[in-house]
């Protein structure tokens, strides 16, 4: 029987879901713009007068790391250019890039091909 090869987290390559709008300011923050839909956001800008629109404002790793995904780059790219830009202030790097990948996915920002 053969043995599955397991899969290399750091070279699966990020996308950025299509349905996000997002801007980048003159100091290269990114602000990503989600529309609070579905019943129950409805019912609390109804009632509760919560906004249609959040705004994530991502701060400087965050947003380095949003402008390096361009669906062509894996993890570990993104992760070497992340440490070229940032040296030892990335460190633990692939540890925390990882981590913040899984959040921009597991919230619906990205998708992992």
């Amino acid at each position: 029987m053969k043995k599955k090869q397991s899969e290399n987290y750091l070279e699966k390559i990020p996308c950025i879901n299509s349905k996000i709008k997002w801007s980048q300011d003159d100091g290269g923050l990114v602000t990503l713009e989600i529309e609070n839909r579905g019943v129950a956001n409805r019912f609390a800008q109804l009632v509760f007068k919560k906004p249609k629109i959040s705004f994530i404002h991502l701060e400087e790793f965050g947003s380095f790391i949003w402008l390096q995904i361009d669906g062509q780059r894996d993890i570990f790219a993104i992760g070497r250019l992340l440490k070229e830009r940032f040296g030892e202030k990335a460190e633990p790097l692939y540890e925390r890039l990882a981590g913040y990948i899984k959040t921009l996915e597991s919230n619906g920002f990205i998708t992992i091909i």
